[in-house]
């Protein structure tokens, strides 16, 4: 079991899509939202993202292929 943290840059055609639920159903995977903006034009979330390394390297790859931007984290994700 791991944990991911990642930035997660949403372009606006997937702004009201349910990415996230989808992409945490489909994989297994946990996602722990650390950080979040959305306006109607943009979205960026900052999350951990926890399961087996594989099902994190499909979910991320998943993200990546629907036109999200994935990004690594590292640090504390809260402190601004």
């Amino acid at each position: 079991m791991g944990t991911r943290r990642i930035k997660l840059t949403f372009p606006e055609h997937l702004i009201k899509e349910p990415v996230l639920f989808t992409v945490a159903k489909r994989f297994d995977v946990m996602p722990n939202i650390r950080r979040a903006k959305v306006s109607a034009t943009a979205g960026e979330m900052v999350l951990e993202l926890s399961g087996e390394e594989e099902h994190l390297d499909e979910a991320i790859a998943h993200l990546q292929e629907t036109g999200v931007e994935v990004e690594p984290v590292s640090g504390d994700v809260i402190a601004g």
